[in-house]
């Protein structure tokens, strides 16, 4: 099976560094095949039979070893990245106009009703939830309007994970080539 994994808060204003070459590495010697990473923001593409809740557990634990730091790795498999980047509407995307991220949910959070926990003013910034993901769209002039940068002392943002539209519709085969 085709599976992700999004590594959370890593190579962040130069800390918590990983190394993608190592990365790779390491995905590869815990037998998962045809190993790719994408930009330095923790995205590991990997093919395994093995289940994705031993998966989840593991990964951590591997990661830790290696780099001597808690990493938290939420794992989706291919089809449900798909799912999610289907769910953008198309003329959503990062430009000089607008911001388009996606905020990936840890099962303990994943619920139509972490909309509502949000602290953003939803009259600046289109907020969607689809299983396994926020999406948000903003415009640039009105991201402090929006508040959305407050959701970062929420409790449930350890919970999550963000990619922007571009990392997201690249992980769900959308775009050939890296932008």
């Amino acid at each position: 099976m085709k599976f992700v994994a999004l590594l959370r808060g890593v190579n962040v204003g130069g800390s918590r560094k990983v190394e993608m070459k190592r990365l790779k590495s390491l995905f590869e010697s815990l037998r998962y095949r045809n190993v790719t990473t994408y930009v330095h923001s923790g995205n590991v593409m990997f093919e395994s039979d093995v289940k994705r809740e031993t998966l989840q557990n593991d990964i951590p634990k591997k990661l830790k070893k290696e780099f001597g730091f808690a990493v938290q790795a939420l794992v989706k498999t291919k089809h449900e990245i798909k799912n999610i980047a289907d769910a953008i509407p198309q003329r959503w995307k990062n430009d000089a106009e607008q911001k388009t991220d996606v905020a990936f949910l840890f099962p303990a959070i994943d619920s139509k009703n972490i909309v509502d926990a949000l602290p953003v003013k939803k009259e600046f910034i289109d907020v969607r939830y689809v299983k396994g993901a926020l999406i948000w769209n903003v415009r640039r002039t009105e991201y402090n309007k929006s508040r959305l940068n407050k959701i970062i002392g929420l409790k449930q943002y350890q919970y999550m994970t963000v990619r922007n539209v571009t990392t997201v519709r690249f992980l769900a085969g959308e775009k050939k080539t890296k932008t």
